[in-house]
């Protein structure tokens, strides 16, 4: 594979990375949501 070191006009122009936007949204909502349901619904591990 060659590398092309682009221009300020090609760096302008690349499209891409609205989906990392997202996932990272939904991974901190998903955080919160299961942070107040350990609090709301504790339960103890099983162990063993």
């Amino acid at each position: 594979m060659i590398l092309k070191e682009l221009n300020n006009t090609e760096l302008e122009n690349i499209n891409g990375g609205g989906a990392t936007l997202w996932l990272v949204l939904g991974g901190i909502g998903l955080l919160i949501v299961g942070i107040l349901d350990g609090y709301r619904n504790p339960t103890k591990c099983n162990n063993g």
